[in-house]
């Protein structure tokens, strides 16, 4: 294992022991990218009531302190465990704005509840059929999407995450990775 993921695993071990110090080292490493792909994805309606970044320090802060019935032996694996936490918990957000009374009186300075850029340009249809094709994949293949895709890592950080022997390799697996995305998107239309 590299320096990088030994030591998200050891701080993983410490803030789960309850060192508050570990728990901070981990949120800054793993917060910014998981903030920039929940960002398009929390519900426009909660948008201006709900901060993206409280969002996912929230799913993150809780989804740590359930670890400890898990053995995480990858970063790669902890940021997917993570990642699955912050969807899960604007799925919930989803959910309970759909309960919600719609106010039939709205303020003039109220914020627009535009579609996201992320919907704007596929499509929430599109976002939908991407996640369900998504699940369809392999773990390997999933994770090699979501680290390029999703949380913009280069190709010398996805060789490290996936364990492959060059950068050349990780461009390979998520190049093969995107085409049976495409295939799976394309059945399940």
């Amino acid at each position: 294992m590299s320096d990088d993921v030994d030591a998200s695993v050891e701080l993983l071990v410490k803030a789960q022991a309850g060192d508050d110090d570990a728990l901070n080292r981990l949120l800054a490493r793993h917060l910014p990218r998981l903030t920039r792909w929940a960002s398009g994805r929390l519900p426009a309606g909660l948008r201006t009531m709900l901060d993206t970044n409280d969002l996912v320090q929230d799913a993150i802060v809780n989804a740590v302190r359930n670890l400890d019935k898990f053995e995480i032996r990858t970063e790669g694996a902890l940021q997917a465990y993570l990642r699955r936490a912050v969807k899960n918990r604007i799925i919930d957000l989803h959910r309970r704005a759909g309960r919600r009374p719609r106010r039939d009186e709205i303020p003039a300075n109220a914020a627009a509840h535009d579609a996201s850029p992320l919907e704007a340009a596929i499509g929430s249809e599109l976002i939908d059929a991407y996640e369900r094709a998504l699940e369809a994949l392999s773990d390997s293949d999933r994770e090699a999407i979501i680290l390029r895709v999703e949380l913009g890592f280069d190709f010398d950080e996805i060789a490290r995450q996936l364990d492959k022997p060059s950068t050349e390799a990780a461009r390979m697996a998520v190049t093969r990775a995107i085409a049976r995305l495409a295939g799976e998107m394309r059945s399940t239309r």
